[in-house]
This record gives structure tokens, C-alpha cells and sequence, in this order.
């Protein structure tokens, strides 16, 4: 079975916005040739970016679906940014996608109306699973670091199994977002993605950043206030609401807590004010914030990947909005600019 649609020089150049006079990250990132693993392992890259254009898991959690259409907007406004002193475009190559497209039509016909689609569904994300995993577990092992994008939130199991299969060992995990994504072990979803990575001991610590108090279960929060050496949170409203702390406080908080160890960084879209995605949020942190906390990640941390997950730009109310695109582009380079100041 295929793992990833390549991206081949053709394909960044019809991403890549040119003008003349000027030179674009587009013309400057390595990408591959023919055999993708054998490419990456020559490559002299740090970087590699990957996206996941699926929106199974978000359906399998009773989700709207639009996670799926993140991908090519974000890759299009980053690629034609400028390629100039302040990021090394050569530092960077672009591999493709995550192979989906067989798993999509295998779950178009389910809609989430009775339980045995939902099983259905939860069962495809489990493929889903494999495949991300196998592609991460092969980068790290190559020593470069995979920026994800795209995709539900149940693609952070992926991530972190192959984390874990790529070093050999337990990885800990921080995330900003307005769920904990901590739900039972009841099949895969985009909201148990680290319940199942924890219950599989890929991960030993769980930093969750500004969670929304009134939108997480008591069970989840149940299992954090029974280990607290494990499992760590703060929330929106003790930050915004009743600052009892400062927001850089907070990221202060959960980057000690996971910074002993090799460290994945997680950042659900739904977390920041009025980014389309399957749980738009009209009260969260601003997307400076999110900048802040993606390069705070990536230069203090021993950061294995970036994962921005549920964005969803179909769901826009704006025909032809790209904002979420851009926003995501800004994140990528804020967080090449934080590892290369680590």
C-alpha cells in the first residue's frame, strides 16, 4: 500500500505565486525526486512538511467535517512567501500527503446518523493511524522533523506512535487547544487521540495549554487530577478570565512540565478566535498568541514535530478566504524560526 502521494517539483510550482524580481520559498524547498524515503534519508533537510487532508476522525467523533481542506491553502501561502535572510528555504523539504484518498471514498457514504457508521468510521481512522505513523516513524528515523498538517485531531496518535517507533522511546507532548482530546477508549476519534497514545505508553507526560473549562468531560478531567506527574492542564478562563495567570505564564507552565524529554508540539486550530474548523471557537487566543506559543515550542523545547491540526477553510463564510491558509503558513515559519534559535 502506498503511504504518500509525492509532491514533485511540478506540483510546488503550480503552489508557488512567483513575480519577477523576486524569489520565493517555493523555488528554494527540496522536495523529491523518485523514491521518497531514499530522497529524504540523502537530504541534507531539517525540515519536512506533510499534510493529512482527511476529516474521518473529526466525523468519528460526531464532528463537521472540513479538516480535510487545510493542506493545499497552507502549503500555497508558504510556499509563496519570500524567500529571504530571516529563513532558510533550503533547510526545508516539502514530501507531499499523507495517502488517503482510498480511505475518503470508503468513508463518504457513511454519515454519522447510527452507531454502526460511527464504528465504521472508527475503524477507518485506525487505518488512518497506521499510515501516519509509518510515515512519521520513517522521518524521525532519518533524523529530520516532520511539521504536520492537517487532518483531525485523532492524527496526534499517529504522530506520536511514530514518534515513539522512530526513537525507540516514550515522548512527552504539549498542546494548545480547547480540549483535552482525552476521551474513553471507545474507538479512534479526533478527541481520544491522546488517551490512546498515553494508554499505549507512546506518552509519558500530557501538557494541555488554555483548554476551554466548560468543554471537557469530567471524566477527562478525572484522569489528570489523578495523576498529576503525568498529565497536565490550564485553562482559558484562569488566564483571560480571572487571570490568575498571564498567558506567558501558561506557556511557561506547560513547557516546564514536558521539557525534560523529547517533545511533540501540538496546536489545535479551534483553539484561537474564529479560525474555521470542525469546533470554531468565537471566545480563544488570538492568533499572535498562537504565534507565540509555536515559536516559544520550537526554541525551547527537544521538539520532535509540529502537528496544526483541524483547520478547515471550506467551512469559511467568506468564499475564497485564505486567511486560515496564511495563518498557517505564518505558524510553519515562526516555528523554523524558534528550532533554529534552540
Amino acid at each position: 500500500m502506498k503511504s504518500v502521494k509525492i509532491y514533485y517539483k511540478d506540483d510546488i510550482n503550480k503552489l508557488t505565486r512567483k513575480r519577477s524580481g523576486e524569489k520565493k520559498i517555493g523555488e528554494s524547498v527540496k522536495c523529491s525526486i523518485n523514491n521518497w524515503e531514499k530522497d529524504l534519508k540523502k537530504s541534507n533537510c531539517e525540515f519536512v512538511i506533510i499534510g493529512i487532508p482527511e476529516d474521518i476522525g473529526v466525523r468519528a467523533n460526531y464532528g463537521r467535517a472540513g479538516a480535510s481542506s487545510a493542506f493545499i491553502p497552507a502549503l500555497d501561502s508558504f510556499l509563496s512567501q519570500q524567500d529571504n535572510l530571516f529563513l532558510n528555504a533550503e533547510n526545508i523539504f516539502v514530501l507531499g500527503e499523507i495517502h488517503v484518498e482510498d480511505l475518503i471514498k470508503k468513508a463518504e457514504h457513511l454519515e454519522q446518523k447510527t452507531k454502526q457508521n460511527i464504528d465504521e468510521l472508527r475503524k477507518i481512522v485506525s487505518e488512518i493511524d497506521l499510515r501516519v505513523s509509518h510515515v512519521i516513524s520513517k522521518i524521525i528515523k532519518f533524523k529530520k522533523t516532520p511539521i504536520i498538517i492537517g487532518g483531525g485531531h485523532n492524527n496526534a496518535f499517529g504522530n506520536i506512535k511514530g514518534s515513539f517507533e522512530g526513537l525507540s522511546q516514550q515522548i512527552n507532548v504539549i498542546n494548545c487547544d480547547a480540549h483535552l482530546d482525552f476521551r474513553p477508549l471507545e474507538g479512534r476519534h479526533s478527541g481520544n487521540g491522546f488517551s490512546y497514545a498515553f494508554e499505549n505508553k507512546y506518552l509519558k507526560k500530557y501538557a494541555a495549554l488554555s483548554i476551554h473549562e466548560q468543554y471537557n468531560n469530567s471524566e477527562a478531567l478525572s484522569q489528570f487530577l489523578k495523576m498529576p506527574q503525568q498529565l497536565f492542564y490550564n485553562t482559558y478562563e484562569s488566564i483571560f478570565i480571572r487571570e490568575e495567570l498571564t498567558f506567558n505564564s501558561a506557556i511557561k507552565q506547560t513547557i516546564n512540565f514536558v521539557k525534560e524529554s523529547a517533545c511533540g508540539v501540538e496546536l489545535d486550530l479551534d483553539s484561537i478566535t474564529n479560525v474555521p474548523s470542525s469546533a470554531k471557537t468565537s471566545s480563544g487566543i488570538s492568533a499572535l498568541q498562537a504565534r507565540k506559543y509555536v515559536y516559544q515550542c520550537a526554541k525551547q523545547l527537544k521538539v520532535i514535530y509540529l502537528h496544526i491540526a483541524e483547520g478547515a477553510p471550506v467551512l469559511s463564510h467568506i468564499k475564497a478566504d485564505n486567511k486560515t491558509g496564511k495563518l498557517i503558513a505564518y505558524l510553519i515559519s515562526d516555528f523554523i524560526k524558534g528550532r533554529e534559535k534552540n
